[in-house]
């Protein structure tokens, strides 16, 4: 469970959401799309309570990629539209651009590419890319990353944060990762620790401050 939580997110801001197993960081980010509810206090998108939207206007809006990547039987064209059934190629072709897996699709021979049942003639990377690009696709307002770029490589990784960033959309982006790699270029870190905010700021702010989010990354600079 999740107490004390209290903070903003400007839109457009990437924020990165980071803290151990168990910690709270998918609970957290499933209470935008209302996967789970408040019990008290209240998440608002725009100044207005997620309670009061109709479900499918909420999830509209949102874009959510979670941490296990699924993929359908059928051409890699029929996965990408369920993020949005009218998906043209172009737009198609555009999200895999941003996610990294327009070369992918090229070497795969294109769209027509037909995709075993949970993606198992592809490899971890290229369907988290998919799962991704399937997000993307319907232009969403709010974009969550749940700890869904965990078998990319850094390289890989670092360009999509990059594309995401320079979409025309301007998305507000959550990005829930165990790497602080991931998350420390974002406007605001978020650390959680046992279901409650153990600091919040930029990565520099957090480092000097020598707390779970220090322990975290150094943690993490000892495993490389």
């Amino acid at each position: 469970s999740l107490t004390g939580m209290d903070f903003a997110v400007k839109r457009g801001e990437t924020v990165g959401i980071i803290g151990g197993t168990g910690s709270g960081k998918s609970s957290l980010v499933n209470m935008i799309p209302r996967f789970y509810d408040a019990t008290a206090g209240e998440v608002l998108i725009g100044g207005r309570d997620v309670k009061s939207f109709e479900i499918p206007e909420l999830r509209e809006r949102i874009g959510i990629v979670p941490q296990k990547a699924v993929l359908f039987k059928g051409s890699i064209r029929d996965n990408m539209r369920w993020g949005k059934d009218d998906a043209t190629d172009d737009e198609i072709l555009a999200a895999a651009k941003t996610a990294q897996a327009a070369d992918v699709i090229e070497s795969k021979g294109g769209l027509d590419f037909e995709i075993e049942q949970g993606g198992k003639n592809l490899s971890g990377g290229q369907r988290q890319r998919f799962t991704i690009a399937r997000a993307l696709v319907r232009k969403p307002e709010i974009l969550i990353l749940d700890d869904s770029a965990s078998a990319l490589d850094f390289a890989t990784d670092a360009a999509l944060r990059k594309s995401i960033r320079e979409m025309d959309t301007n998305p507000t982006v959550f990005i829930v990762s165990q790497r602080t790699s991931s998350i420390q270029h974002a406007d605001k870190i978020i650390v959680l620790d046992d279901g409650k905010i153990a600091g919040i700021g930029k990565h520099d702010e957090l480092l000097e401050q020598k707390g779970r989010y220090y322990q975290l990354y150094t943690g993490m600079q000892e495993l490389s």
